[in-house]
């Protein structure tokens, strides 16, 4: 497969698939002419990468993760370990949203958004309101 075909199949973009070559996660063979030529393990790498990524991991987890799947001696707890650390940062983020999500509704209605210039959201970002 050529990178367009393998980028149609894979869901990724071209500029994506090269990035992953150039990091080293995916290594598909040259043919003679210097074209990539990808192979349907190439594929399945990157369907893997691309679902890891969407599910958030850093390249750095999907190096460690695509390592594991590879390794047939792996242990699950080593993948159930990148998973739980990945998993309390979202939560962490989430926790982290949901505070500025209520600090900025209370701002917003705070705000009677009239033709006055008072303004609690600007007094807020300018730091007066704290």
């Amino acid at each position: 497969m050529n990178i367009g075909e393998v980028a149609e199949r894979s869901g990724i973009p071209p500029k994506t698939i090269r990035y992953y070559e150039d990091i080293g996660l995916v290594r598909p063979q040259r043919s003679g002419n210097g074209y990539r030529a990808f192979q349907s393990t190439d594929l399945h790498k990157l369907v893997f990468l691309g679902r890891a990524r969407a599910l958030g991991f850093s390249i750095e987890d999907c190096r460690m993760l695509l390592s594991l799947y590879e390794d047939e001696s792996r242990e699950s707890a080593q993948v159930k370990a990148i998973a739980k650390e990945h998993l309390a940062a979202i939560d962490q983020k989430i926790t982290q949203l949901q505070a500025m999500r209520d600090t900025l509704s209370h701002l917003v209605d705070s705000c009677s958004g009239d033709h006055r210039p008072d303004c609690p959201i600007l007094n807020d970002l300018s730091g007066i309101g704290t």
